[in-house]
């Protein structure tokens, strides 16, 4: 459960935020208005901020400050781990077009660690020239050269050949940050057609991460309306097997009914870890967490119906690991 104290400094600064554009909107002051200063991230929760607000307002210059404040903050230390921001930063790179390198280049210096996250980002993004562009930053990136290999030579894997047991949960906190930069709907399509393994019953790793798929959305379109279309319009669009399961998402999020979610999957993840075969009972899948500590509180307010907070729980709902410690019996 969030603090209070942060909880309330959440509230005073969504009043002063109001009070400010009270004032920003006076004739008086229209003239003289001021360009809105970049972003300060002393935490982990201004960065996830911006990029649950990014969609609504894209300002593309301030997203190389974001990225150094990620490395900074470790938030990408652990690539595998890092699948919201390799998504985002996959996601502006890939609307930039013939700014792309240029946008790239502002993101630089990056430690080693963070560069990884940048490599999968740039082949990710979807751009017919990734390669080109990638190559453009060779010379910059010697510590990553088995990676930089691997992407430009040696067919690494692309984001459409990760959804699978193993890879996952991390395709999905891909798509999810795809989304949060672009707004689209191929990156939602690309987790809605996960629901299809909220229907899984010989696999625990596919049910959890189809019903890790079905929660977030829930979650996260609980807060956002062109999410909820989005779904709605797949609804005709996509088979049996899907539109059960989206039709229990849209319910639940018009709703704010989400917490059913939750217990459904956690009584279907239970039932398939008694019955299931015993390497999938003893596998160590969901001990890879730990995202981040938003992320966690996001997904506990949600589960006790704390929604009307409005934190940036379209982050906290998607980050796979962190909402795996809640779907997961422990």
């Amino acid at each position: 459960m969030l603090r209070p104290f942060f909880i309330a400094l959440l509230v005073l600064s969504r009043l002063l935020a109001n009070v400010a554009g009270v004032q920003a909107a006076s004739p008086h002051r229209a003239a003289k208005q001021m360009p809105a200063a970049a972003p300060q991230y002393k935490k982990t929760e201004d960065v996830l901020e911006f990029i649950s607000g990014y969609r609504e307002n894209k300002r593309p210059k301030l997203v190389p400050g974001a990225v150094k404040a990620m490395s900074d903050l470790g938030l990408l230390r652990e690539p595998e781990e890092a699948g919201i921001y390799t998504g985002f930063i996959a996601g502006v790179i890939g609307e930039s077009g013939a700014g792309a390198e240029k946008l790239v280049a502002a993101m630089f210096p990056l430690p080693p660690d963070s560069q990884a996250v940048l490599i999968k980002a740039i082949a990710f993004s979807g751009l017919p020239a990734w390669k080109e562009l990638l190559t453009a930053f060779v010379e910059r990136m010697p510590a990553r050269k088995v990676l930089l290999d691997r992407y430009l030579f040696r067919g690494g894997p692309m984001l459409d050949q990760l959804m699978t047991a193993d890879t996952g949960a991390f395709a999905i906190d891909v798509h999810w940050g795809r989304y949060f930069a672009t707004g689209s709907a191929e990156p939602a399509r690309a987790i809605i057609t996960a629901l299809a393994w909220t229907a899984e019953r010989d696999s625990v790793e596919k049910l959890t991460i189809g019903s890790m798929a079905k929660w977030t959305l829930a979650s996260n379109a609980a807060r956002d309306r062109g999410l909820i279309s989005i779904m709605t319009e797949e609804i005709n669009r996509q088979p049996d097997v899907v539109r059960k399961p989206l039709r229990e998402v849209i319910v639940a999020a018009e709703t704010l009914e989400t917490s059913r979610i939750r217990k459904d999957a956690m009584k279907a993840i239970e039932e398939l870890k008694v019955k299931g075969p015993q390497t999938s009972r003893d596998t160590v899948w969901w001990g890879q967490a730990g995202q981040t500590v938003l992320a966690l509180g996001c997904v506990a307010a949600a589960a006790v119906g704390q929604v009307e907070f409005g934190i940036p729980c379209v982050i906290g709902g998607a980050v796979s690991s962190a909402a795996l410690k809640y779907l997961v019996p422990q």
